[in-house]
């Protein structure tokens, strides 16, 4: 039977879940994940995981923050004067943003703190500082 490694393209049913079970994603309802394993295209912890799982096998595993999408930083939250935000951007709280870095990139950050004054925006991933829960099932290896 083969067993899912490095460079075989592995499809996957998956429920994710944090500490309080609260679902942040699942492939329910739609079709697997498919991924090459080893090409770092899915968090390092649950690739980890996957590893020499074969077809139709199911696990539930724990992904630590550090294998997931890391711890929540300090310097990755930033406060901006509301001024520099477009007017017609209605801000609140828990809104997603975009911003352009001085090099040019475009980064995804979250309204977190509002006042008059000041708009706090966090670069952090929204699960940053998380330890994830999946139940996987593996599909298919190709």
């Amino acid at each position: 039977m083969t067993q899912a490694k490095a460079g075989d393209t592995v499809a996957i049913h998956y429920t994710g879940t944090l500490s309080d079970g609260t679902t942040f994603d699942s492939s329910e309802g739609r079709d697997p994940l498919s991924f090459t394993m080893g090409q770092g295209q899915i968090i390092p912890g649950l690739e980890s995981a996957l590893d020499g799982m074969t077809v139709g096998e199911q696990k539930t595993v724990t992904v630590p923050a550090d294998q997931a999408y890391g711890q929540h930083h300090a310097e990755g939250l930033q406060q901006v004067p509301r001024e520099a935000i477009p007017a017609d951007i209605p801000l609140e709280v828990g809104m997603q943003l975009q911003m352009q870095t001085p090099d040019g990139q475009v980064m995804p950050v979250t309204v977190t703190e509002m006042s008059e004054a000041e708009v706090t925006l966090d670069a952090n991933h929204p699960l940053a500082g998380q330890d994830l829960t999946f139940a996987v099932e593996v599909v298919t290896i190709g």
